[in-house]
């Protein structure tokens, strides 16, 4: 959720302008702003409409997808090797690749 408090928006917006891209939010919460933030500069520069608001969403989507593609699916197969799967159906137990 993006309601952090002020002081720490404050700081999160002087840390960007001053790293840039190396900033590295500290949690979530930090994290959320900082999206909330770049979507609500492109919102002031292109204009509040439907269109650029299933554009953001889709650029959402896409980037968690990608995520989880890249790098969660990854992940959770590696402690499925480690632990056993917790679905046992045949299925389930299919790797995709």
């Amino acid at each position: 959720m993006p309601y952090i408090p002020q002081d720490r928006r404050n700081e999160i917006q002087a840390e960007l302008k001053e790293k840039g891209l190396s900033f590295t939010p500290q949690n979530a919460g930090d994290l959320n702003f900082l999206v909330s933030q770049l979507i609500e500069n492109a919102i002031e520069q292109k204009g509040l409409r439907y269109a650029n608001l299933n554009e953001f969403v889709g650029a959402l989507e896409c980037c968690k997808l990608e995520l989880y593609r890249v790098l969660a699916a990854p992940y959770e197969d590696q402690k499925i090797e480690e632990n056993g799967a917790v679905y046992t159906a045949p299925e389930a137990t299919q790797k995709a690749y």
